[in-house]
Order: structure tokens, then sequence, then C-alpha cells
């Protein structure tokens, strides 16, 4: 199987018949799959109180993530765009309902009713546009919109990506802050090149949780940002639609009059009426008391 698949081909032509089966038989796809659903079932933070959890699981493929969510209790909904994929879901009888669908068009969820979501090496597949009709910024745009929409209050969103560059890892996270959650990216094993994971961890609504869960280390240990920091991941690291902006900082001294008058310059080739240059351009006004 390629290294990355999504070059190759659209993943509803990628994953057909053969493909499908070749990746659900293989016991090293199936270990990687459960060890990554697990780490992001764990990011996913989800309460302790005992209580089942319906979760999405998009890019669900033959359902090998799906059964890490079903091992823990929870309740899942799984959405994928390839038919292959999900008929050997169906086969394998999986627990979850399957969806057939194109997250890239949105969710047709209804509106809070899902607990936490996780996705295992989907999401960047949107970064590339397979049709004539793809726009990858709208693509992304309509997936994270309409995922925040379908989110409970608080919920977290967990997603295994591997972009191919950090225009693609940028591209992701630009638009789910324009959608308008909260969160950032979380490396594990940051120091190594086999075994390095990224997960870009969101949550929504106004009980978002601003602090960032840590990275593991080579020793599965928790790791800082400082400890993960690296050249290619330092301008993406924790990112907060709902953080505070920074007051603009105005010059003490004004615009000045030559500002003004270029502005004015500018007004009259628009053709707006603008009054003529005097010699009070640009003074300051006295104070009145």
């Amino acid at each position: 199987m390629a290294s990355r698949p999504e070059l190759v081909a659209p993943p509803e032509i990628f994953y057909d018949d053969a493909e499908a089966r070749k990746y659900t038989s293989s016991s090293r796809i199936v270990e990687i799959q459960a060890s990554l659903s697990e780490r992001a079932l764990e990011l996913l933070a989800l309460p302790d109180d005992g209580i089942p959890k319906l979760l999405l699981d998009i890019g669900c493929g033959s359902g090998l993530s799906g059964e890490t969510l079903s091992e823990n209790g929870h309740h899942w909904i799984g959405l994928d765009i390839s038919p292959s994929m999900l008929n050997v879901a169906v086969e394998r009888e999986v627990e979850g309902d399957l969806l057939l669908g194109d997250m890239g068009q949105g969710l047709g969820l209804r509106p809070g009713v899902i607990d936490g979501v996780i996705s295992i090496s989907a999401v960047q597949w949107l970064c590339n546009a397979d049709k004539s009709s793809h726009n990858p910024i709208l693509r992304l745009k309509a997936f994270f919109t309409s995922l925040y929409r379908c989110l409970a209050n608080g919920a977290r969103a967990v997603f295994q990506i591997y972009p191919e560059n950090i225009n693609q890892r940028e591209l992701i996270l630009k638009a789910a802050m324009r959608a308008g959650f909260a969160g950032g990216i979380v490396v594990d094993f940051p120091h190594s090149t086999k075994k390095r994971k990224e997960f870009l961890v969101l949550t929504c609504g106004q009980r978002a949780v601003n602090s960032m869960p840590e990275g593991k280390d080579d020793n599965g240990e928790s790791c800082s940002d400082d400890d993960s920091e690296d050249e290619e991941n330092q301008t993406v690291r924790v990112s907060d639609r709902h953080r505070p902006q920074k007051k603009q900082k105005w010059n003490k001294s004004g615009k000045g009059k030559e500002w003004i008058k270029r502005k004015k310059e500018q007004m009259r080739r628009r053709g707006n009426a603008v009054p003529p240059d005097t010699k009070y351009t640009g003074r300051k006004r006295k104070d009145r008391f």
C-alpha cells in the first residue's frame, strides 16, 4: 500500500473491494489502528461517570477504530466515503451505525447530539482537489462548520493527521479556528521519525477548556511543548480562537498630515466628495476644557 494513498487516487476509488479487504486483513494495520484509537480516546478526556457516550468516527473505514470505542463501552456512528470499506464493516458486524458520505460536503447530523469525535488518518484527504469542483478551503470550511454544530457544548474532537507539509497543517488548523473551535496540535514521540504522531485536539462551545494535553515522549511519558518543538512544528502549537485579542496600539502623535492627504487623495480617485486641503489639515484640535 502506498505511503500516501491520497496522492494516488480519491479515497472512494483507492479503497476498492480488494484494497479494503487487504487493509482490514493486515495484522499490522489492525494493531496500529487500535493504538491510535486508544490514544485519540485518551485525548478526548471523556468524563468518567460510567455513562456511555455517543461518539462519531470520521473516516471509519472497515470499523477498526470503532471496535476500540465499543470495547470502551461507547456507542458510535461511523462515516466513510468508501462503499467497499463500509461493506467490509458490515461483514465484520461492527456495533456502530454506518453512514456513507463525503465529509467535505458537511455532516448531516442534528445539532448538539455528539459527545465526542475521533478520526484516524482521514482529515488530510480534504487538502487535495480530486475533482475540478473541489476547493480544499471550502471543503474544510463545510466540514468543520458542520462538525462544530453537531457537537455538544464543551465536547472535544481528536484527529490523528499526517499532513504532507506545514502548509497543509496550517490550512487544517486555520479552518478549524475559523469554525469556532479552540485547540491545537499535540505531538507524540516528537524526536522519532518513525513513531512521531500528530493529533489535532479541538474543543467547541463556551465550556471549551483552553488547557491542552501534552504529547508523549519515547518513554511514553508526557513531554512539554518545549521538548517537542522542532523547526517544522514550532509555528503550530496551541491556537485558540477565543483568546482575547491584544488591543491595537495607536501612535500618540496621530496619523499625521501626510497620511491624511494620502487618504483623501485615494477617496478622490474613487469619486467620493472630499473636502479640499487647507492649512488646517492634520492639525491637532485644542482641548476644550
